[in-house]
């Protein structure tokens, strides 16, 4: 499979980078706010759904890079820059507009995490960055009834 590169600059967009990156993870450590830049930077282990759902199932993760720009202010909840190490598991990505074009872009991870972006617009980018592996298995999701 070729790297992945993708743009978001709507509702739409985010969308399809979101399911790319269902089930990402991220240690806190790579998680880079450059005020001064307006940019926020992650560096993240997505899993390759597309390989997954192939007629010869593969299941590995690629290194990809989830970047921002046009950042305005960034809060976060249950996340400590303490714990560089710690783990997160992304589970969706949205964006809600609020005086159009900006808005608020939510990183939604597992475990009541999650980091909120005041964007000016929305402006995001999702490359991989070429590292592949194997995992052993595929992320699952037990449905609640």
């Amino acid at each position: 499979m070729d790297l992945l590169k993708l743009i978001a600059l709507d509702s739409e967009d985010i969308a399809v980078i979101s399911t790319h990156l269902q089930d990402a993870v991220v240690k806190i450590g790579d998680i880079a706010w450059r005020p001064s830049e307006r940019r926020l930077v992650i560096g993240l282990n997505r899993f390759d759904w597309e390989a997954a759902i192939d007629s010869a199932p593969a299941y590995r993760r690629r290194r990809t890079a989830l970047r921002f720009d046009r950042v305005l202010a960034v809060k976060c909840r249950n996340i400590s820059r303490e714990h560089p190490e710690a783990v997160l598991n992304l589970l969706a990505v949205e964006f809600v507009e609020a005086d159009p074009p900006s808005g608020f872009v939510t990183l939604v991870f597992s475990g009541d995490a999650a980091l909120r972006l005041h964007v000016e617009c929305l402006e995001a980018e999702l490359a991989d960055l070429g590292p592949v592996w194997t995992t052993a298995a595929c992320p699952n999701h037990p449905l609640n009834v």
